[in-house]
């Protein structure tokens, strides 16, 4: 089961009990308002008994009555928050009712990373009677609503005795308008008596405010308020880091749910860390350091077997594809399933497994504790402008190393590795480029383009060699028919083709980047 979802685009306002709704009609682009409709509202949520989700602006929730029954989550904005008068955009994501106490499984795994094998239990119950004033524009379209919410929560493992807390709130979201209609409505709301709502959400109302829950990324660090061309050398580094860890956690739950793209994307964010890290590691205390890259090289392992399986099986199904049927080419694709897809179910299954592991849930916890908190030596204070430049200069001269041993190596085995060697050391170079982006602009990004056209033209080329492998193995096999065998050969034949035409891209993408990648890079 898929859940739905969309962006929930709102601002929140406090008022008080003997405050009226305005006459909305006046709003702009507002033609007419709909008749206000009641409904009994009552929301269970969810979290754990340290209140994790919530400490990082994320709602479970279970709730009936109204149009939108169901489970809910609500997942903070990518970005930063920003000043916190600007509307409020959110994820959220709905299931069905199924059972009260039982949150599915399609939500569940959306935070897995943040709970890290905690359960969750009901913390807070909201009963709410709303009143939705429906906001149309001239053409008929839904613009807006603006919800009058007399709500009433209750802690569910709040003090003996404790009394439930009760307020009043107007919540103005967008159905299909755009966010011009805030300004003129704040307002409008305004002369009524409401004011900007001082909590995120109803549950953080409830909660009397969160603290941090454990290790959670700040939303403003000081790194990020830091990062601008006078950035300190490890501002760079954690904004990059801390930027990749959020990539990471997002994608966490995409891989759970194989979603396409998830181990690839969630590899990139480990690969980038690992890269980033290693090129700054004197700016750090070593032991530490040390074990976060080791950790990441453990983590990048795992999901490197199911991506490189599923990137084979992609190559050479397309190649098949492209064959007249017989058959040859059914025996052929038969035996490369079997073959590349086994592989991709058993390394996804060791992915799955290890991403419930107390050790994969230690890792996110040193890397935000890593952004948090950095192992810094005194020399991370140095301008990060002199820093990144001397970290990109020696990624760029280690490329240039590995591109004259590509030169020089002999055909055959030892030529493919030190061209992998090169694309190897070419994505390093993209990586620490992207963080230097930070301090050093469009020269950094020049570089990072440059390396990645090189990467990614030797990752085609270095596919063309698995699969090759992988069919003169296939090859290799007893009692092969010789039509299929016929197939198979012209299949090795296309990836011998398809290296040496990567390999005429590649030498062409060195040419045109010479400049860039010459000394002194930024």
């Amino acid at each position: 089961m898929k859940a739905s979802q969309g962006i929930e685009i709102e601002k929140k306002y406090e008022v008080g009990d003997d405050a009226t709704v305005p006459a909305l009609e006046g709003l702009p682009g507002v033609a007419r308002v709909g008749t206000p409709h009641t409904a009994e509202l009552e929301a269970v949520y969810f979290d754990t008994d340290r209140h994790t989700l919530a400490s990082r602006r994320i709602t479970l929730r279970r709730r009936t009555g109204g149009i939108d029954a169901g489970w809910h989550l609500k997942l903070p904005p990518e970005a930063p928050a920003g000043s916190g008068t600007e509307p409020q955009q959110r994820r959220e994501l709905h299931a069905p009712l199924g059972q009260a106490d039982v949150v599915p499984d399609v939500l569940l795994a959306r935070v897995q990373a943040h709970l890290r094998g905690t359960e969750v239990t009901p913390v807070v119950r909201l009963e709410t009677r709303r009143t939705t004033h429906a906001l149309y524009g001239e053409d008929g379209g839904h613009l807006a609503d603006l919800a009058d919410d007399q709500v009433e929560a209750t802690r569910l493992h709040g003090p003996a005795g404790e009394q439930p807390q009760r307020w009043r709130e107007w919540e103005l979201e967008l159905v299909d308008g755009g966010p011009e209609l805030f300004g003129p409505a704040e307002e409008l709301l305004a002369a009524a008596g409401a004011r900007p709502a001082g909590h995120a959400s109803k549950l953080a109302r409830a909660l009397g405010g969160v603290s941090k829950g454990r290790g959670g990324l700040e939303e403003e660090s000081p790194a990020a308020l830091m990062a601008g061309k006078k950035a300190p050398a490890a501002a760079v580094v954690t904004v990059y880091v801390a930027e990749q860890l959020r990539q990471l956690l997002a994608e966490d739950a995409a891989v759970r749910l194989e979603e396409p793209e998830g181990v690839h994307d969630m590899r990139s964010a480990v690969r980038r860390i690992r890269s980033v890290l290693a090129a700054y590691r004197k700016l750090y205390r070593a032991v530490p350091v040390r074990r976060l890259r080791d950790e990441l090289h453990w983590l990048g392992l795992l999901l490197g077997e199911p991506r490189d399986a599923e990137v084979l099986l992609g190559h050479l199904r397309a190649h098949l594809d492209e064959l007249p049927p017989g058959e040859g080419t059914d025996a052929a694709r038969e035996q490369v399933e079997r073959k590349a897809g086994a592989a991709f179910d058993a390394g996804y299954r060791r992915l799955q497994e290890a991403l419930q592991s107390e050790r994969y849930f230690r890792l996110l916890d040193d890397l935000e504790g890593f952004c948090s908190q950095p192992p810094v030596l005194s020399r991370a204070v140095a301008p990060g402008r002199a820093m990144a430049a001397k970290v990109v200069e020696k990624s760029a001269r280690r490329l240039r190393r590995s591109h004259k041993a590509a030169a020089h190596a002999r055909r055959g085995t030892a030529h493919e590795n030190a061209l992998h060697q090169v694309r190897k050391d070419a994505k390093r170079l993209r990586h620490v480029a992207e963080s230097a982006g930070l301090v050093h602009g469009g020269r950094a990004r020049k570089v990072a383009k440059a390396a990645h056209r090189q990467q990614r033209i030797l990752g085609d080329y270095h596919d063309a060699v698995i699969a090759r492998n992988l069919l003169q193995t296939l090859e290799a096999s007893q009692g092969l028919q010789e039509a299929t065998a016929e197939v198979l050969a012209a299949l090795r034949r296309r990836q011998t083709d398809l290296m040496e035409a990567a390999e005429a891209k590649y030498r062409k993408a060195r040419k045109k980047s010479r400049d860039l990648l010459k000394p002194r890079v930024i």
